[in-house]
């Protein structure tokens, strides 16, 4: 049997409806992690899809408990020989909340819906059938091969949207169990949906809230204007000083090194589209002087993702006791992230805001990345490569680091791994938001990507980095 004869099995899995009702099973199981009644649901996701469809494949399963409560891991493993490299996967499990209210297309979150191209449901980008296509293209090349040609671990987590708490610590305590030498995985989107990409790192990110309180209660605008200061106008002019009026980023220590050659060079041919139904992307905003592209993947960005004062849906006259923001700071590797909230409060005391306090945001917007980044050079990363653009026949886009965040640097730093995603979604999939869906076409050339990416690393000559 032939490697061409694997990219069929896998498109027809694709085509003939394999992957939709394998998808429907998962979709339905409602692994909501920003809710602890679902903790069930994060069991059962593992028990009843995940540890039967690897041991079929002839792995074996393991089931980690969360050490802090969180959702539990399952680490599947298929040992082939001791001569041979092993690959390390990864998918998670866990959803963001369902907002099944919100749906306006489909048949809801739980159910698997198709609409043309689009398989609606919620996971269905993020992280569901992104996984999903990579546990089918091993199964594919075991089929056709009889074997892979190389060992392979993969892990399911179900707590990535809760920020990973505790997958840290499980793979601390069982190292060897989790031990590999390359670490490959999808998750987040393309560049483009018609353009297969390779990224190979994350950026980091840090949420906290920014706090104006200046007295217990409210005060009559009329009686008071004037008089009192605003904590709402205080926090709207501190923010001001972080980000300007396009974006761009005003504290020194939030700033990153200048990008290098090869990154702008690995950049310059990358085209950023989210496809039908996405946003526009605003040219003037950002730091200036830089491409969208090398905004995304190689710089940094501060956002402001909530803002209230008074009572927003019953204004009254009165003067606000206080001002909240919640905040965000999205940053590629070369900053301190120790730093990072240290950093900004000595930029606000120079700038005269002692009255804003810098704080943790609350347990439901918890949790930290840290930004990592596997070099373009890496004899893994061109295999890699190489292998997609046998397969596409055509060059993938390379980008330095997701626009997004992810537990990478478990992979990176705690297993000391090359890690290289090949995200199988793309940029407008309306991921964490009611909507959520994938694309049809993107689906199909992911099957054929990794089937034949597996495919290669079981030869001699894919497997020449080990």
């Amino acid at each position: 049997m032939s490697r061409e004869a694997a990219l069929a099995a896998a498109e027809s899995w694709i085509s003939d409806g394999g992957f939709f009702d394998e998808l429907a099973r998962r979709v339905a199981v409602r692994t909501e992690s920003q809710k602890p009644e679902s903790l069930p649901e994060l069991h059962r996701y593992l028990d009843t899809e995940m540890q039967p469809a690897f041991q079929a494949m002839g792995f074996t399963c393991t089931k980690y408990e969360n050490p802090l409560g969180f959702g539990p891991v399952l680490l599947a493993t298929r040992h082939e020989g001791d001569d041979l490299p092993t690959v390390l996967g990864y998918g998670h499990g866990d959803v963001i909340r369902g907002l099944e209210d919100q749906w306006s297309k489909g048949e809801g979150p739980w159910i698997l819906s198709r609409d043309g191209d689009r398989l609606y449901g919620r996971g269905t980008a993020d992280n569901k059938a992104q996984h999903t296509i990579n546990m089918a293209a091993l199964r594919q090349v075991i089929a056709t091969r009889g074997s892979l040609g190389f060992n392979a671990k993969f892990i399911i987590e179900t707590g990535e949207e809760t920020g990973s708490r505790g997958l840290h610590e499980v793979i601390a305590a069982n190292r060897d169990a989790f031990a590999a030498d390359v670490f490959i995985a999808s998750d987040g989107p393309r560049v483009k949906p018609d353009r297969p990409t390779l990224t190979l790192g994350a950026r980091g990110a840090v949420n906290f809230d920014l706090l104006v309180d200046l007295r217990a209660g409210g005060h009559h605008s009329g009686n008071w204007g004037g008089l009192i200061a605003n904590p709402a106008i205080i926090l709207a002019h501190a923010l001001a000083s972080i980000a300007g009026p396009e974006g761009a980023i005003r504290v020194p220590e939030w700033r990153p090194p200048a990008i290098d050659a090869v990154t702008r060079a690995a950049l310059a041919d990358i085209e950023i589209d989210a496809g039908a139904g996405g946003p526009t992307i605003d040219r003037d905003w950002g730091e200036p002087g830089l491409t969208s592209p090398e905004r995304v993947y190689a710089w940094n960005s501060f956002e402001v993702l909530a803002f209230r004062t008074g009572n927003p849906d019953r204004p009254v006259n009165a003067i606000p006791p206080r001002a909240w923001a919640h905040c965000q700071l999205r940053f590629v590797t070369g900053i301190d992230p120790d730093d990072i909230v240290p950093a900004l409060q000595r930029h606000l005391a120079r700038g005269g805001f002692a009255q804003v306090q810098v704080l943790p945001p609350d347990e439901k917007n918890a949790g930290a990345f840290i930004a990592t980044r596997t070099r373009p050079d890496d004899p893994w990363v061109e295999r890699i490569h190489a292998s997609m653009e046998r397969t596409i026949e055509a060059a993938p886009a390379v980008i330095p680091s997701l626009g997004g965040s992810i537990c990478n640097e478990l992979f990176t730093d705690l297993l000391g791994l090359p890690a290289i995603w090949i995200p199988h979604s793309y940029a407008a999939c309306s991921q964490h938001a009611p909507d959520e869906h994938v694309l049809m076409p993107c689906m199909s050339s992911a099957a054929r990507i990794m089937t034949g990416l597996y495919w290669d690393l079981g030869t001699a000559q894919g497997s020449a980095a080990h």
